[in-house]
């Protein structure tokens, strides 16, 4: 499989299919590993993360689960490629702009993935579209089964699995629902639901995770325990929590409706026409732009663009992608006016 192959397909986390997949985009279930015979990544010298990552590779290879996934060292992609992952979600800023001894297992559907040599020696990522968290659990236990078989795992009884970030040992899983939250935002009540998740112990991150801000009105909610809880705990509170953020914003949505319909039908034609018309456009606007003709589409304001349509183009506006598309490196403004004329293409403008 080669990077070039997933240009014109729709990651896992933008497919729009799934339970509830109008306000949840994807689920995702991570675990983090170590090994018992070598340092944390941190304190691992050169030659102990190449021996880590041949060691991980190894195992990889003989996981039937794994067989036909791509299996890259990050040191050898260059920074677009690297970029163009981090559009995807399927490795972290971090694990993109420290590459050396680093390496990153992929299926080509994008469902699952293995960052190695990032924070701990790897991180086993599965990713579903919609709410489909129970799903998502039982692919990633047999696939951490299947390389606790071949490889020697970082366990102590009395605290479950050692990580290099103490917030996650226990099971190590950290479990996160992608939602689409614009009329909660709209309606002011975003601030309180995200001050009623952080006192439960759930943390929300942007777009791009940790260390990210919200855009496009999207939120990334996750558990920040992991210890003295199982996995199925973990999932079963993410999921009553999830349901109870659907409910809110399908509520703030018929608020919407009921009381200012004008107004929102204003806001997200407007969105349409911009973009059907720029010929100069970042990709900051673009994303706040798509979010409001998503929310038309889910309303049944908009009926001449397609769900399918405006997820690909959450992937394909990104610079990394659109530097894919033309084959060589963009300048911003390059890049500007290449995704204004992408999005009138795709939108018929």
């Amino acid at each position: 499989m080669r990077l070039d192959d997933l240009i014109n397909h729709t990651g896992e986390w933008l497919k729009g299919t799934g339970p509830y997949a109008h306000i949840v985009t994807s689920s995702r279930v991570r675990l983090a590993r170590n090994l018992s015979s070598f340092p944390f990544p941190n304190k691992c010298s050169k030659k102990e993360l190449d021996e880590v990552l041949e060691t991980i590779d190894k195992a990889v290879s003989q996981i039937d689960l794994l067989k036909d996934c791509a299996n890259l060292h990050i040191s050898d992609l260059d920074s677009v490629d690297r970029q163009f992952l981090v559009e995807r979600h399927l490795m972290s800023h971090d694990h993109a702009s420290n590459p050396e001894g680093k390496g990153l297992v992929l299926s080509k559907e994008e469902i699952l993935s293995v960052m190695i040599n990032e924070e701990d020696h790897f991180r086993i990522q599965v990713m579903q579209s919609g709410l489909n968290l129970t799903e998502t659990w039982k692919i990633i236990n047999a696939l951490d089964d299947a390389l606790s078989s071949k490889l020697g795992y970082a366990f102590y009884p009395e605290w479950g699995f050692l990580t290099a970030c103490p917030t996650n040992t226990g099971t190590a899983m950290r479990g996160s629902v992608m939602l689409h939250l614009p009329a909660l935002v709209m309606t002011k009540q975003i601030n309180k639901v995200l001050t009623a998740i952080s006192k439960l112990s759930f943390a929300s991150r942007g777009f791009y995770g940790e260390g990210t801000q919200a855009s496009g009105n999207f939120y990334q909610i996750s558990n920040q325990v992991s210890l003295g809880h199982s996995e199925e705990d973990i999932i079963q509170n993410i999921n009553g929590l999830i349901k109870q953020i659907i409910e809110q914003e399908e509520q703030a949505r018929q608020a919407l409706q009921l009381q200012n319909r004008p107004m929102l039908e204003d806001k997200i034609c407007r969105s349409y026409g911009l973009l059907k018309h720029a010929h100069i456009i970042s990709s900051q606007e673009t994303i706040e732009l798509l979010s409001m003709v998503r929310l038309g589409i889910d309303m049944g304001i908009l009926s001449d663009v397609s769900h399918k349509t405006i997820n690909q183009l959450f992937l394909m506006i990104q610079p990394a992608h659109l530097q894919k598309i033309e084959g060589k490196k963009l300048n911003a403004f390059e890049r500007d006016t290449k995704r204004a004329s992408l999005i009138r293409q795709k939108l018929g403008g």
